[in-house]
């Protein structure tokens, strides 16, 4: 988790440092941001699974435990290969070549970016990203001898600090762990021919795995999805559509048939008043005979 925690704070610094997350307005800064630049690379290494960081450790007991089941396995290599490659093609977009910025900052049209280009980050966001990346490094370690409360027991004698060693570089005799970061080289040297080096162009490969770059650049078309779909036929279309019926129909309906009511009610009772004294008479003693009929009959 060192590392990971890492690349974010990273990412933060880099920001702050250029005011954008276009990649494509980078380049360079490991000229101007050395130390984001080194526990960047640290934290890409060690997340590509590269011996002896601390994501090297984890990921070997991911790739191990899959080597009874060929699918997993293989799909846990295809993982590290695209770990390392997409890693290292944002160390090689961000921190080398030639810097491509310039345009107007994500911050703002008049940030200071603009005007004294791009920074190494203050002391305390560069302090935090110097522990990250020594956590990074050595984390890994400890479970070499079952955790530091083990190599304690052991008195930090001879036999726990050979077992340390023997752990270290033993690893490097099986074949499962030199698999892996054989697969994360290749990752790395892909990386590297297309975004260092430039030996392969990258909109060649795109040409040439045009349906998948065409799945990848548009997002595995989740966008269209949510809009198209989910926002245009099932809100728009369906639950709101069927929101505004029930609004016109029901609730509109229902206020207009009180308002109805209430006029027709009106209207019905303005008949019997006439404004004629004579009519208000007749109702008056229409009134004294109900009540002296209700009172003989039931008195």
């Amino acid at each position: 988790a060192f590392f990971k925690a890492l690349l974010f704070l990273g990412a933060g610094s880099v920001n702050h440092g250029t005011g954008t997350f276009d990649m494509r307005l980078m380049g360079g800064l490991r000229k101007t941001m050395p130390w984001t630049y080194i526990t960047f690379l640290i934290a890409s290494l060690s997340l590509a699974g590269i011996w002896p960081l601390a994501g090297f450790w984890s990921k070997d007991e991911i790739v191990a435990s899959a080597i009874d089941k060929p699918v997993l396995f293989t799909l846990a290599l295809i993982t590290v290969f695209m770990t390392a490659f997409y890693m290292f093609r944002a160390i090689f977009m961000t921190f080398t070549g030639e810097y491509r910025g310039g345009a107007p900052s994500e911050h703002g049209a008049h940030s200071s970016h603009e005007h004294h280009g791009p920074h190494e980050s203050p002391k305390v966001m560069v302090i935090p990203l110097v522990i990250l990346a020594v956590l990074s490094v050595c984390s890994g370690w400890v479970n070499l001898t079952g955790g530091f409360g083990n190599f304690m027991g052991h008195g930090g004698g001879h036999g726990a600090a050979h077992s340390i060693v023997e752990g270290f570089f033993g690893v490097l005799t099986h074949p499962i762990p030199l698999i892996a970061l054989l697969v994360a080289g290749l990752g790395i040297l892909l990386a590297y021919a297309m975004y260092g080096a430039k030996w392969i162009s990258n909109e060649a490969v795109g040409k040439a795995f045009k349906p998948l770059y065409t799945l990848l650049s548009r997002k595995y078309f989740m966008d269209e999805l949510y809009e198209k779909v989910i926002v245009v036929r099932v809100l728009v279309n369906g639950i709101f559509a069927g929101l505004a019926v029930f609004d016109d129909r029901v609730v509109d309906g229902a206020v207009n048939g009180a308002a109805s009511g209430t006029a027709a009610a009106g209207g019905a009772i303005r008949k019997v008043q006439t404004g004629q004294l004579q009519f208000y008479g007749m109702f008056i003693v229409l009134g004294l005979v109900a009540i002296a009929v209700c009172y003989y009959l039931f008195a």
